[in-house]
């Protein structure tokens, strides 16, 4: 079963393509019809490219690694921040800082360093500074919280990155690639889905698109963690039944016999009298 409805992607405009004298020739076999000047995108295949990308995401997710979602459009930043967040991934909706892929430890130090000015406000070192000061801090933290504060948890580079827009997310994608990490995508037919591993063609503007692919592939993720719970929690008790309970009366037992076991014992050799004299009587 798909996992998106293909009436639902109809009514929402995901077939609505860009103008045909902006498209990408690489988008060809996607691209259903032209009508009015505006490519009209198959939906059918739309459908399936979502499905395999879901699947994709869902396998990534229950191996328990991060997948990082990139949507600084206006459109998508409230859709993919609210839904993102409930699935408890890393997204980037303010802006994408050059380097947050290929320079990872800088990024990682800017997030450390928000953790360290809430560390002085819990313990009170704040409240010794300046007014100025602490003022100049606060700001500091604001600005790290809206630009990083919601990849904070993302403690290595992400297994995935999922892009709307790969056209504005370039430098994004880019950097993905230089490190091998896999792209997944909403393609629009400006764009060259060749960039991508994962090209999900639909259109990337309207908010309502941009809605319903999220929802299916966020749907996929949490499927995925809770599957990954479902493995964990049939482990422990396999684990336990596997390792047998050991009596320590039993242990403490079996140490103390394998220690006199192991130390050396002095033989007493006890000398008489008549063994001295005649070991005398030899030496004349």
């Amino acid at each position: 079963m798909s996992r998106v409805n293909f009436q639902d992607l109809l009514d929402a405009g995901a077939h609505f393509g860009h103008l045909k004298r902006k498209w990408n020739p690489n988008m060809a076999p996607y691209i259903f019809m032209e009508r009015n000047g505006i490519h009209i995108i198959d939906l059918q295949k739309t459908v399936v490219k979502i499905d395999e990308a879901a699947e994709a995401m869902k396998q990534i997710a229950k191996s328990g690694r991060k997948i990082l979602f990139v949507a600084t459009k206006k459109q998508a930043k409230d859709i993919v921040s609210e839904r993102i967040n409930a699935v408890n991934m890393p997204y980037v909706t303010e802006r994408w800082f050059g380097g947050m892929l290929t320079n990872f430890p800088t990024v990682r130090k800017a997030v450390k360093k928000m953790g360290s000015i809430d560390k002085m406000n819990a313990d009170g070192t704040l409240d010794h500074l300046s007014k100025r000061e602490r003022l100049q801090i606060s700001r500091q933290r604001a600005k790290l919280e809206k630009n990083l504060g919601s990849i904070a948890d993302l403690t290595r580079l992400p297994a995935a990155l999922f892009v709307v827009d790969i056209q504005k997310e370039n430098i994004a994608v880019a950097e993905a690639k230089r490190l091998q990490i896999p792209v997944f995508a909403m393609v629009d037919t400006n764009s060259d889905p060749n960039q991508v591993d994962f090209a999900i063609p639909c259109n990337d503007d309207a908010a309502k698109s941009i809605s319903l692919v999220i929802d299916a592939i966020a749907k996929a993720v949490e499927e995925g963690l809770s599957e990954r719970k479902v493995e964990k929690d049939k482990e422990g008790p396999a684990k336990e039944k596997r390792a047998p309970k050991k009596d320590p009366a039993k242990t403490t037992a079996r140490k103390s016999i394998a220690k006199k076991e192991a130390a050396p014992t002095a033989e007493k050799v006890e000398v008489t009298p008549d063994v001295k004299v005649e070991e005398k009587k030899s030496e004349e």
